[in-house]
């Protein structure tokens, strides 16, 4: 049987009033997705967006510039870590350098034994640097996943695959290993203390960006743990 004008009528009110619940649950969906996306926008604060405004914003400094007025403008009470951030052309860059003034940072090493093993089943790593012997290597292979990626895995390059653990006193605590990110050209590493004498800082970046290559960097920036980040010009170092 064929439906009644009655029917017909009901049918299109109800489907248009569904139409119109659509609409309004649609509105309300997309503000809440457009309010949670400017909640996640990051809001810098007060004391950064003034320490910002001193560096010029697009301006470019030479090396020695850069490094007073990360100085300047850095606001942590506490003594702040150089760092340097570097885009280069490529992945795949892994060095080991020996800063000539140290990075101002103690290293806590460790000579792997079976205690090793036991932390990192635990998931434990107390440790800056990893040394182990040939024979023991074997051992820390399952651990290659959470060691590799932090960089801690021993290995010669590093100088940190050794005969017996009397040698770990030959290893210098101003070594410092610098490398891409995985899937990334980019750079981030230490060169110092804030605290440390302007041309000791100079000179242990220098050593960097001289064992990098100038022709490998596209843009290099410096900073504090607590400043803002400013450009260095390449060419002037």
């Amino acid at each position: 049987m064929g439906k009644t004008k009655t029917q017909l009528v009901n049918e299109t009110e109800v489907e248009k009033e569904n139409s119109e619940k659509n609409i309004k649950a649609f509105s309300v969906e997309k503000k809440v997705t457009s309010s949670s996306k400017e909640k996640k926008k990051r809001v810098r604060g007060k004391k950064y967006s003034e320490q910002k405004a001193k560096t010029g914003l697009t301006k470019i400094y030479t090396l020695d510039a850069a490094i007073r007025l990360i100085k300047e403008i850095s606001f942590w009470k506490k003594d702040g870590t150089m760092e340097m951030h570097i885009l280069v052309k490529r992945t795949g860059i892994n060095l080991n350098l020996d800063l000539p003034h140290g990075s101002g940072k103690t290293k806590r090493l460790e000579f792997a034994t079976e205690s090793t093993l036991t932390k990192l089943k635990q998931g434990k790593i107390d440790f800056d640097v990893l040394f182990a012997t040939p024979e023991f290597m074997a051992q820390l292979v399952p651990f290659a996943k959470i060691l590799g990626p932090r960089g801690l895995m021993p290995n010669p390059k590093t100088k940190t695959l050794i005969k017996s653990e009397e040698e770990m006193s030959k290893f210098s605590a101003d070594s410092l290993s610098v490398k891409t990110e995985k899937k990334a050209p980019v750079i981030h590493t230490i060169f110092g203390k804030v605290s440390m004498k302007d041309e000791d800082l100079l000179e242990n970046a220098r050593v960097i960006f001289e064992k990098i290559g100038e022709r490998n960097i596209v843009r290099a920036y410096i900073k504090s743990t607590m400043s803002p980040s400013v450009r260095i010009d390449i060419s002037s170092n």
